[in-house]
Order: structure tokens, then sequence, then C-alpha cells
């Protein structure tokens, strides 16, 4: 049995003094057959320690419904540390953050009307409560305690960004330990007073997070925890990237720099991230401060370990700083990710959306344009329809509250975009007498909100669509179909051979491509404007002409030796070829 304590200034284990040098990697943004070998470099670069987020939304995506096998078995990854020599650190949640669609909380949270998040809400808290009793008994024969390898615990997610609730954060807290969570316990903030004094609880130790001015954040976790030993539970030492921004990116010298001035000082350090990661699927999340940002398919993070597995410059600079503090690392070598560029694919099939509607979902009939959670839906795109009697004289179309962003059709023409938080065009529509006009609607959900005030975002239409809107007297319009696409399934499409895709009538494009030897590989999508890409029936994620990211990441454990199959969603305009490269482009 081993405990993490704290003694004066100093965290100790067997009683022996520890400084804990801690790296990140998500189990949930890697493919399970790379965990080893993003463990195996972690450990050779020095660190003693691994630290990940638990994502809820992976582990419970149907109310009720638990998942802890295959990509998602958490035990298989903690054991795997251990049997490295690795401790860890497990910051379980309920909310998370980590750019990840609604900060890995559960989007059926959003179907309870009113239901309020993170915060002592009795409904909140008895899903909560569900999610400990599955989550937590698996880890508590992995606590240090016990003979394993996991020596501390995070209570939420810098809470003091959020609220001040201390309810709440006594509610995690007690549950924690009702739950047989004996180790040691800490909460994670930022450096302002409001944030440490919001997400701190008594007799539970603090730590605070930054990516750079050292002296100044262990300052402000002094003023709110006046003994204790100082850590940055998140020392940033690169960023994550949102669609139309230029990437982010941080000089590993500067990196190992602020690093040897935490650990200089006495202090702990958990590296975010240690080794980069993906956004598979739909499972980025967006920021909204004074609009809403979507979070881009890589998680890269500028890291010391790339998203497919490279080491860095950074790593080499990080080895030198672990080393000079926790002695030499482990001898060990690694050959280079294995890459391959599979060249040029066409696509030779093209499936319209509008034509392959029946066979993707079944309609919902409602007096209105009920949001994603509503109707029980989680990530993807819906598509909402009605029909408008003429004689209607053609008039401006108002769309309220679009969650994200909308194409809208008229009898399958194209009227334009509307996004959210942007000026929305001017797009009209009506019908002369006689004729009854569809009106069709695609709204694509491009993330929920992960960090701030905004979190419960509910996607689609969130209020209601009407005609007329500069007049006195807008007419709402009722009587809806409502199809939702979360596009899990797509087996169903009918093809058509050697249709080329028309400007913006969203498409499915279906190519095949052999494959002798599976390796890493890029997806260049260049010259697409924007959709999803699918390999083998797995979505690998989003792309957008906006940039910066080029080219999205594909495992090679997602290949499989003969013919494989892509098949890309494209909203707007496509090409009938793409290529697979050898190098990834972030920008």
């Amino acid at each position: 049995m081993s405990q993490l304590i704290t003694k004066g200034n100093q965290f100790y284990l067997d009683e022996k003094p520890m400084q804990i040098v801690s790296g990140t990697v998500h189990y949930f943004r890697i493919p399970r057959a790379d965990w080893k070998d993003r463990l195996q470099k972690l450990k050779a670069c020095g660190l003693n320690t691994v630290e990940t987020y638990v994502a809820w939304n992976v582990h419970e995506p149907r109310e009720g419904e638990f998942r802890f096998d295959g990509e998602y078995d958490i035990v298989h990854f903690v054991r795997l540390a251990a049997e490295l020599g690795l401790y860890v650190i497990v910051r379980p949640g309920p909310y998370v953050c980590t750019e990840w669609d609604l900060g890995g909380l559960p989007s059926w949270l959003l179907s309870y009307p009113g239901l309020r998040l993170r915060c002592h809400d009795p409904v909140y808290l008895e899903k909560v409560d569900r999610y400990f009793d599955a989550l937590l008994p698996r880890l508590t024969p992995l606590l240090s305690t016990n003979g394993g390898p996991i020596i501390a615990m995070q209570i939420e997610n810098e809470y003091g960004s959020y609220g001040n609730d201390k309810i709440y954060l006594r509610h995690l807290r007690d549950g924690m330990r009702s739950r047989g969570i004996d180790v040691l316990l800490f909460t994670s903030d930022g450096d302002l007073d409001s944030m440490l004094t919001g997400g701190t609880l008594e007799g539970v130790h603090k730590t605070v997070n930054f990516g750079s001015r050292v002296e100044h954040n262990f300052g402000a976790l002094r003023k709110h925890m006046p003994e204790g030993p100082l850590m940055c539970s998140e020392y940033w030492d690169g960023w994550f990237d949102h669609w139309g921004e230029e990437r982010h990116r941080r000089d590993g010298k500067d990196a190992a720099a602020v690093l040897d001035e935490i650990l200089s000082c006495g202090g702990s350090a958990n590296i975010y991230v240690f080794a980069g990661g993906t956004n598979f699927g739909f499972m980025s999340g967006c920021n909204c401060f004074d609009k809403l940002e979507p979070i881009q398919t890589s998680y890269d993070f500028d890291a010391p370990i790339s998203e497919c597995g490279d080491l860095t410059d950074k790593y080499y600079e990080i080895k030198k700083v672990v080393e000079k503090h926790l002695g030499q690392a482990p001898e060990a070598s690694f050959p280079p990710v294995a890459k391959k560029a599979y060249g040029k694919v066409t696509l030779t099939e093209s499936a319209d959306l509008f034509s392959n509607l029946d066979h993707l979902a079944r309609p919902v009939f409602s007096p209105y344009p009920s949001n994603m959670e509503a109707l029980g839906q989680d990530y993807g795109f819906i598509l909402y329809r009605t029909y408008i009697e003429g004689p209607v004289e053609e008039q401006p179309l108002l769309i309220r509250e679009v969650h994200d962003r909308a194409m809208v059709f008229l009898d399958g023409e194209y009227k334009g975009t509307v996004q959210r938080d942007e000026e929305a065009p001017e797009i009209k529509v009506g019908a002369p007498a006689g004729h009854r006009a569809r009106l069709d609607i695609l709204v694509e959900n491009m993330g929920r909100i992960n960090y701030g005030p905004w979190l419960e975002d509910r996607k689609g239409i969130t209020d209601r669509v009407a005609l007329n809107i500069l007049s006195l007297y807008p007419q709402t319009l009722f009587g809806w179909e409502i199809y939702c696409l979360p596009l899990r399934d797509l087996s169903g499409l009918v093809y058509q051979q050697g249709k080329e895709q028309m400007p913006n009538k969203p498409a499915f494009q279906r190519g095949s491509f052999v494959v002798q030897e599976c390796a890493a590989t890029f997806v260049d999508m260049s010259g697409f404007t924007k959709g999803n890409v699918f390999i083998n029936g797995k979505n690998i994620g989003r792309y957008w002409e906006k940039g910066p990211q080029k080219t999205l990441y594909v495992p090679g454990c997602f290949l499989k030796e003969g013919e494989n199959s892509i098949v890309v969603f494209e909203l707007h305009a496509g090409k009938p070829s793409l290529e697979f490269k050898d190098q990834p482009d972030l920008g």
C-alpha cells in the first residue's frame, strides 16, 4: 500500500519526498492500439506519472448505457501505465473541458428541461451519482492504497472559472470518498482570486494551471494555500486551434525553460498535453466568448509527442529538463512512426443527401422545429422540412437561434447559409398560387460549448422559423418533418456511379483504395469545402477550408490490408479525387 500525502511544502509517497512530473495522455483521443506506444515514450522522457481526464460522454453515450471496453477501456489504460512503472493521476470530472464536446458531459443531459449543469441541481446530481457508481468501482482496485498506480484524483475541473457552488463540490468530494476513493484529492484552477476562491474546497489540496509566469501563478496559489506543495496541474506546453485561425506553435526551448523554472522552485507539474490526439468523429467542442469558435479535428496541441506519435524537438528539450531534476531516464529508442502516402483516390460514386433521407432516418413530425437533444440526438446534422402553400410573395426568412450552421433550400434549390453569431444574409422564400414549396433547413452541430458560462448549448433550431420579418407581424411556420442525421451508419446509402456532386447540394462521395501495408496516413482535403470523412465506416473527423488544418489523420489501425473505403460527406463543393499523404499539414 502506497499513499501520496502532503507534509509541509512537499509531496511524500511511501514516506519519501516526491516531485511529480506528469504528462497528459488522453486515452479517448488516441486509438487503443497506440496507448502503449505513447506511454512508453512518456516514460522514456523521464516522467514519473501520466495524467488523463475521463470523458463521461464516451462512457455513457445514451442514458443508462455504459461502455468501458474497447477504445474506452480506461482500466486497461491505467494497467498499461502500471506495467511500465508509471504513476497515474485521474481527473474524472464529471466536467473536464479539454476542448471536447460539452466539456465531456453527455448531451442527453440537455434533454431535461430546466436542468442546470455543474451545480447542486438535484436532477443533475442524480445523473452524476449514477456515473460515479459505474466509474469509480472500476478505478478503486487501481488506487495506490490498493496496490495500484493511481496516486491522486481531481474534483471537478477548473470549477472556479465557472461557478462557486460549494455544495456541489462537497457532493463530489463526499461521493468520491464514500465510493472508496481514499487517495489524495485536489482541485485545479486559474490564477485569479475569484477562481481560486470559487473552485477550491477546505481540506482538499489546491493546484493552479498556467503556461508561463511561474512566480506570479504560484504566488497567487500561495495566497489561498499558505502551506503545501506547489503544483501546476496543467502546464500548457502548446495550445489548441479553432477553425479559421493560425496554428498555435510554441518554441520547445521556451516550453522547457518554463518547466525548468517550475521544477527548480520545488514545484510539481503535469505537462498538458504530452501526447497529442484527435477529436475523431463529432467530438470536438466549441468556445464561445464574443462569438462561437469551433475547435478543429486535430488535437496535436504542438505537443512533445505529435498527433500521430512522432517525437518532436520539444520532446527532447523537455527530456533534458526532466533528467536534470529526476535523473537519467532508462535508455530507449523508438523507430519513426510508420507512415504511407497511398496516393490519389478517385471518388467514383455519389449519393445525394436529399435522395437518401429515408435511407438515413425516419422523420419525426412536430408542430415546431425541436432541438436535437429533445429528439434524443447527440451529434451530426438535423434536417427540418416544412411547406409553404402559395400564394406567398417572396419575403425574408428568419431562423431564430441557429445552433450552429444552417443551409437553406427551397424546392431543392440552395438559397444561402445562416451561421450562429455571424450576420445572416437575406434569404427570401415564397410560393406562387397553386404551388406548395418545400422548405428544407439542414443544420450542422459544430460542437457543443466546452468552456465558460454557456454550457447549456442545445443544437439545431432552438427557437422558431418565421416569414416576413420586416413587417410588424412575422408569421411563424408550423408543421415540420424532422430528420435526425447522426451519420453513425451509412450502409443504407444508394450511390450512383460516375455522378459528380452539384454545387451546394450536400452529398456523400465514395471511393476505394488498396493497402498492402497498414500505416499512418493523412488525407488531404484541399479543394473541398466543409464536411466529414469516413474511413471503413469510421468517422475520422471534420474538415473545413477555413483551416488551419488541411489534412485529417488516419491511424494505421483504422486501415486493413486489401481494399479500404472512403466516404466524404461534402456540404458545398468538393472534387472528384483526393490524396493520401505521408505527412500532416496542420497549417
